[in-house]
């Protein structure tokens, strides 16, 4: 939730700022991108089982390559451009989420974040162990990572439903809780959903994520470092046999989180900057700014950039742009699957069985059962105007995998992630053909399922709670 600033402006309105308003208007209703993630997958859906079915899986396959023939080049379908290059910037920003929230946020201190910490590991590890009850020595044992995850998006948008009824304290708990939950799936991909290592790439990329940690520790600032530095890192990762996605989160946890002045410095330096500005030149409404005035402008520019920390000002640019575009069309290319396959058969097969029962009941069980340990030890606090009933509609909707679910989905059932040979990539993704792997189809539509029922349980148990009372919004608020 972006805070409102109470200063009127004037600034001549233009046509374009009524369309931008419109937008941000809609942008800024909180739920709204989990609105855009379900239309998408709605749309997915629809085209998977309509006439142009082959269509869309066609355009999906569609080779896409980058570079130079005989030089360096990536080939990929452009389904893995979605997967393995547009999630590699939701990564990170979850990376920048994680390092905010560790150094400034609800995990910068044991107490706070014994809580969500504990809750994550609970809703990680017996959804993991639920599915491998299922599918123990079979070869889709390697899905074991499927039910882990929770997707934020959706989760908040169904609290944003329930209005009053959910104190804003949980909201911040449920959202701590999904970027420990982000932090175990990078881990988990990073580890386990790795075919083979090239060192000598690893060995680079490592290099230039050192040399990016040291500009921002002698106090470079520039995004086009980062944005440039961070490119060349996934493209070393592309080639290493780890997940590219890993190296988002790896850059950004190197963008600093400090400032360059405090709040008494700035407002010194910007006061005496406009007054010299006034004093500059004549001031009004149809003069330009004389070569003076334009210099203190831009003098007034690099105090706002030293006011504001890097990782901030990239998660404040990015955040719209993942929640509003990457999310929806990753949720739109992967989200589709032919409805025609489901049957009694498949939805009791151990994949879906295992997927769906590890994200309804083993989220539920897992958050809850943390949850209370970690009270009743004393190692935590309920969050405040909460009750346990708040806690278990909260457990239940962390039941809501979804995009997060999807994602290892595709690499569990994928096939290998090897990009060295030949310098062009073959695709990690697809074994078969988009939408041939029977291991995928099941997946999704056990993901769907299962999010689809833990939304409803865990509205249905909300509901049922009273409205809050004397529970103040707070001005900003961290959810991916």
């Amino acid at each position: 939730m972006k805070a409102s600033v109470p200063v009127s402006k004037p600034v001549q309105p233009m046509p374009v700022d009524a369309v931008r308003r419109a937008f941000q208007r809609f942008t800024e209703i909180e739920g709204f991108s989990g609105i855009l993630l379900m239309a998408a997958t709605l749309a997915a859906l629809v085209l998977a089982n309509s006439p142009w079915a082959s269509s869309y899986f066609a355009v999906l396959g569609q080779e896409f390559t980058i570079g130079f023939d005989h030089l360096l080049s990536i080939s990929q379908p452009i389904l893995v451009w979605i997967n393995d290059g547009l999630m590699a910037i939701f990564f990170f920003v979850v990376g920048l989420e994680i390092k905010r929230e560790l150094l400034i946020g609800e995990l910068s201190s044991f107490r706070r974040a014994s809580l969500p910490i504990m809750a994550a590991i609970g809703g990680m590890t017996v959804p993991a162990l639920i599915y491998l009850v299922f599918n123990a020595g079979k070869p889709s044992a390697s899905g074991w990572g499927i039910p882990m995850a929770t997707d934020i998006a959706f989760a908040l948008g169904v609290l944003s439903l329930l209005g009053r009824r959910v104190p804003v304290a949980l909201k911040v708990f449920l959202t701590a809780l999904a970027i420990v939950d982000d932090l175990g799936a990078v881990l988990v991909i990073a580890f386990f959903y790795t075919s083979r290592i090239v060192w000598i790439d690893i060995a680079f990329a490592a290099a230039l994520l050192a040399l990016l940690a040291l500009y921002g520790w002698l106090g470079g600032r520039r995004l086009v470092v980062y944005a440039v530095g961070g490119f060349v890192v996934w493209v070393a990762f592309v080639f290493s046999g780890v997940h590219a996605t890993v190296a988002g989160v790896l850059v950004a946890l190197t963008v600093p989180v400090r400032t360059r002045i405090d709040a008494q410095g700035f407002v010194a330096w910007t006061t005496a900057l406009v007054d010299h500005f006034v004093k500059s030149g004549e001031v009004g409404a149809n003069t330009l700014m004389n070569s003076e005035q334009r210099a203190t402008v831009r003098e007034i520019e690099i105090a706002c950039e030293h006011i504001e920390t890097p990782l901030h000002r990239i998660e404040y640019m990015l955040h719209p742009w993942v929640a509003f575009v990457i999310m929806p069309i990753f949720a739109f290319a992967n989200a589709g699957v032919p409805l025609n396959t489901v049957s009694a058969a498949t939805l009791t097969a151990p994949v879906s069985l295992g997927i769906f029962c590890g994200l309804v009941f083993g989220k539920m069980i897992g958050i809850s059962l943390a949850s209370f340990i970690a009270v009743r030890a004393g190692l935590a606090a309920l969050p405040r105007n909460t009750t346990w009933r708040h806690m278990w509609g909260v457990a239940w909707l962390g039941g809501m995998g979804f995009t997060m679910s999807l994602f290892i989905s595709s690499l569990a059932f994928g096939g290998g992630h090897d990009a060295h040979a030949s310098l062009k990539l073959a695709s990690p993704i697809l074994r078969s053909g988009i939408g041939a792997d029977a291991y995928q189809d099941l997946a999704k539509i056990a993901i769907l399922l299962a999010s689809l029922v833990a939304a409803l349980v865990g509205t249905l148990v909300l509901r049922r709670l009273p409205v809050t009372t004397g529970d103040e919004e707070p001005g900003a608020a961290g959810a991916h």
